[in-house]
């Protein structure tokens, strides 16, 4: 007890205090911090990357209508949450694998590119050429055929494929039809005018192949090497 006098001259009792009161309080700048390592851009590249080759797999496999994005975390290795922090739909998760597998593709064929001096036809050859020949091995024709088979359902599908793909490839070949207009390659505009025109055994031959003749495919790549011959008037 600790006693004390007031000015009255009355003695008043107070409680001691008790140790644990007396002994100092530790401050919160003493306490030790925890700090937690955020996740390195190169495992955050690598989790995207194997979500997207995941989905890729899932895609044609499935089909966009029956593919879920549990399926596609379990394939992943990861939790389906995951997925959400790096696309918030499964269309944002489709256009991923488009452009993963069609976009980047596509890049040396940009016009920008061509040698200086060199032929339009020439260009075409040693860039589109070489990949219209692969579009069967790769993933290309079927991430295609997944579009036609269910873009009428899912029309977001047609739009990503359109945005992606066909807008900026049909631009690239009416800028390359132009220049060959303008260096006599080509004598009229017909090809400007169309650049479908182009494309168009492409298409015909991702068709073929898949919906209505299986058993005969035809070779995607020598049927657009043939209509290259016939634009520019090869015999």
């Amino acid at each position: 007890m600790c006693h004390i006098q007031n000015r009255k001259g009355l003695t008043l009792v107070l409680p001691a205090k008790s140790r644990m009161d007396r002994k100092p309080k530790l401050a919160l700048r003493d306490k030790p911090v925890v700090r937690r390592r955020g996740t390195s851009p190169e495992k955050t590249a690598l989790t995207r990357q194997a979500i997207v080759d995941a989905a890729l797999s899932e895609f044609l496999e499935r089909g966009f209508a029956n593919t879920a994005i549990e399926t596609v975390a379990k394939r992943a290795g990861v939790a389906k949450g995951l997925i959400y922090r790096y696309f918030t739909t499964k269309e944002a998760l489709f256009s991923a694998v488009v452009q993963q597998e069609i976009v980047n593709a596509h890049l040396d064929v940009d016009d920008a590119k061509r040698k200086a001096g060199e032929k339009v036809e020439d260009f075409l050859r040693r860039t589109l050429v070489v990949t219209i020949h692969a579009i069967e091995k790769k993933s290309r024709a079927e991430i295609a055929r997944v579009v036609i088979a269910e873009g009428a359902r899912f029309p977001a599908l047609v739009e990503i494929y359109r945005r992606d793909v066909l807008d900026p490839l049909l631009q690239r070949v009416k800028r390359l039809a132009l220049a060959a207009k303008q260096s006599g390659e080509l004598s009229d505009d017909r090809l400007y005018k169309n650049p479908h025109l182009l494309l168009a055994p492409i298409w015909a031959g991702i068709v073929i192949n898949k919906f209505l003749d299986r058993a005969n495919p035809v070779d995607i790549g020598a049927l657009f090497e043939m209509q290259l011959d016939m634009i520019f008037a090869k015999a």
